[in-house]
């Protein structure tokens, strides 16, 4: 094989194969990144409202201090409620984004597929 050729191979491939890998590698890598940043944040908010729970028990001193207490956590369950709804929500559109970016991917391979395959013939 001569060099014109085997630079047109190796053009094909990546125009075909290797850039097309990287564009989904990065693409599946921003996506787990973001997942995992969600996850890390929504643990460090769960976390901090627990030891804030566990503090306010501490401070119970008095009989009347456990019914205030009782009476907070109905306030501490509905703000957990909308924060699991809340980090739900942001991961179905973390994942929406990916599936749609993925397609975006896919169609634009598939085009350049049957591009080099029309010039081919």
């Amino acid at each position: 094989m001569s060099n014109p050729t085997i630079n047109q191979v190796n053009e094909q491939f990546e125009k075909l194969f290797g850039g097309p890998t990287r564009a989904f590698a990065e693409l599946s890598i921003n996506h787990v990144e973001a997942l995992v940043n969600s996850q890390v944040a929504a643990s460090k908010a769960y976390s901090d409202l627990g030891i804030q729970q566990v503090r306010k028990a501490l401070e119970i001193k008095a009989p009347q201090d456990v019914q205030g207490y009782v009476q907070g956590q109905q306030e501490v369950a509905k703000e957990l409620g909308e924060r699991m709804k809340s980090d739900a929500e942001n991961v179905i559109e973390l994942n929406r984004k990916f599936a749609e970016q993925a397609q975006t991917l896919t169609k634009q391979n598939v085009q350049a597929v049957s591009e080099a395959a029309s010039s081919a013939k």
